[in-house]
């Protein structure tokens, strides 16, 4: 039965982070020496941008005498009172994507590891990719603990990014939207996706999306929740919309498939049925739990005579 799954009751990858984020400590220079210098502080080791789990955690390590604290972000304080800090890198390697080894974390850590190690990666790659200043040209410097760089000339401060997309399955006659990337393995779908732009609200970009990529239009978007996507900086922001009919006409350039999906093959994918209409986004993604939602929302399915 719905709910007995206990996937149900874990929110998606790198949500559920517990860190204190004490952004008056990150604005005062001698706090945040005093912070550095505590002996319970420790610095989360990282292999680049890849996480470095043991025994099922994290890798923490206590932080050395000479370490600067320029060289370091403050990522916050812990529960147990921990300051807790990552080294900014000398150079990027490797792409922003996600890596089988970032992805296999999850399951591997908690869901507060999880989120400390989402915050750690997408700052970390913020810095390296943003040491020069988008107003002058001149090189940059880490202030605020990490959470700004500032240009040494021109004196702008630059603040990490954070880029909203939308993600939403479009209802119509009890059947939910799904498609396909043309890189995704075979048989995979899921929930229709689009960076929100310039001058838009999630609504207008969710509608805006859904008839750009399947030709629908759209009305009554549900806001569900949202997920941090640290491949680099997304935040996945997922609403369920109500369309006004079901004939569809693809951009092949974004999507290489989509169909309209009833509650049972939904149901059939996210228990991994071998005969389901697709296979579900891994739970780690923000749309399986949309799909999920959109499941407990609708009639359950009726008990065999």
């Amino acid at each position: 039965m719905h709910g007995t799954d206990p996937q149900r009751n874990e929110p998606p990858g790198f949500v559920g982070g517990t860190l204190d984020r004490v952004d008056h400590i990150r604005t005062n220079p001698a706090l945040l020496a005093e912070t550095f210098a505590d002996p319970a502080a420790r610095r989360l080791v990282l292999d680049g941008l890849e996480p470095v789990e043991v025994d099922g955690a994290l890798l923490l390590e206590p932080i050395e005498i000479d370490a600067r604290v320029k060289d370091h972000v403050l990522l916050g304080v812990d529960p147990a009172g921990r300051p807790i800090f990552a080294r900014l890198l000398a150079e990027l390697t490797g792409g922003a994507g996600a890596t089988p080894r970032s992805r296999g974390l999850v399951g591997q850590v908690s869901a507060q590891e999880l989120a400390l190690y989402g915050t750690a990666r997408s700052l970390l790659h913020w810095h390296a990719r943003h040491r020069f200043c988008a107003v002058c040209g001149e090189a940059t410097e880490p202030v605020k603990a990490g959470w700004a760089r500032q240009c040494g000339i021109c004196k702008a401060e630059h603040f990490p990014r954070v880029d909203p997309v939308s993600i939403m399955l479009a209802e119509f006659d009890g059947k939910v939207l799904l498609g396909r990337q043309h890189a995704w393995p075979p048989g995979r779908y899921s929930a229709l996706a689009g960076f929100i732009e310039p001058g838009e609200t999630i609504e207008e970009a969710v509608a805006r999306e859904l008839f750009e990529e399947a030709g629908i239009r759209v009305h009554d978007v549900r806001y569900v929740m949202s997920q941090p996507w640290p491949f680099p900086s997304s935040l996945m922001i997922a609403c369920i919309a109500q369309a006004s009919g079901d004939a569809l006409t693809l951009d092949a350039t974004e999507i290489e498939d989509a169909f309209w999906c009833d509650a049972d093959g939904v149901r059939a994918a996210m228990a991994g049925e071998p005969d389901a209409p697709f296979i579900a986004p891994p739970h780690m993604a923000v749309a399986w739990h949309l799909l999920d939602r959109w499941l407990a929302g609708v009639a359950p399915r009726e008990p065999s005579a």
